[in-house]
């Protein structure tokens, strides 16, 4: 008897569906992987974008809001010209009138935040990799002998490269920049507060997960630098002692020695010029609060 041979599949037939399957599975993994990339490309833009120009914000609102007002000049700015690690790590320091954004709160009192602190912003290099730099806002309570040094530091960012921060004595597009900047110094083009400040500030992309490496091969493409430019207003640069004040100008009626009282001041003087005395010509005059002279309080009240 003839048997009836088995139903099955061939060798040809099995390496056949093993390509094809391979080939598939091939094209979805090339798929997933431009997904990945192309999200975490869009994940590292969006992290520099809002980190770079962050940091330039809060910079320039503390800039913008500089005080000068009562203070020693060189008390007023300075900027420090300094390297770390090979990298721009520029020092900035001033006055200024932004609330404070750390709250003090002392013995369970409610806390309370000052109008006009010490604030600068300093770099340094990150304990987690020393190619890379940190920034931090240095905020003091208030306003001290040295409103330099001191206060606490709020962290901003990491993946800094660098922090370039240049000082325009003058306005003009001829000016040189200056590294450095001390309110204080006896150089006439050193002293006071600068015209304008230019910051440049650089960022490398960072990526989405630590172990994950950037898939750019050139450097200029992991890197982003923003610049910002800060004007400062002319009324704030004024030489020491010359700022316009408002001042409450002394009463011709007032006497020069506030023990001595005028003649006439006891009771019922007749003297015109005395406040509260009447007058010549007025009743029994009281000691208002009208600037005007004491003769016309007299004729008012009861002349």
């Amino acid at each position: 008897m003839r048997t009836r041979p088995e139903a099955g599949f061939t060798i040809i037939e099995v390496l056949l569906a093993i390509l094809i399957m391979g080939m598939m599975l091939t094209a979805i993994t090339q798929l997933m992987t431009a997904a990945r990339n192309t999200r975490d490309s869009v994940h590292n833009m969006q992290e520099t974008q809002l980190a770079g120009p962050a940091v330039l914000d809060i910079i320039e609102t503390d800039l913008r809001s500089i005080f000068t007002t009562g203070l020693p000049r060189a008390h007023w700015f300075k900027i420090e010209d300094r390297v770390s690690g090979g990298l721009d790590a520029d020092r900035i320091d001033f006055i200024s009138t932004t609330d404070s954004l750390i709250a003090r709160i002392e013995d369970r009192e409610r806390p309370r935040r000052s109008d006009i602190n010490e604030v600068g912003y300093v770099l340094r290099r990150s304990p987690r990799n020393d190619e890379f730099l940190e920034i931090y806002r240095r905020e003091g309570f208030g306003v001290d002998r040295e409103p330099f040094i001191g206060g606490e530091y709020t962290f901003l960012t990491d993946q800094v490269k660098g922090l370039d921060i240049r000082a325009y004595p003058e306005d003009g597009r001829d000016i040189d920049p200056l590294d450095e900047w001390d309110s204080g110094s006896d150089q006439e083009d050193r002293g006071g507060l600068p015209a304008a400040i230019k910051l440049a500030i650089t960022i490398e992309l960072k990526p989405r997960i630590d172990r994950e490496s950037l898939d750019l091969a050139n450097l200029r493409k992991r890197t982003v630098t923003y610049t910002r430019w800060i004007r400062l207003p002319q009324d704030l640069r004024f030489a020491e002692g010359q700022f316009p004040r408002l001042v409450v100008p002394p009463s011709a009626t007032t006497p020069t020695d506030p023990a001595t009282p005028p003649a006439g001041s006891a009771a019922g003087g007749t003297d015109p010029n005395a406040a509260g005395g009447g007058g010549a010509r007025g009743g029994a005059g009281g000691a208002g609060e009208d600037t005007g002279s004491a003769s016309d309080l007299g004729k008012r009240s009861g002349g």
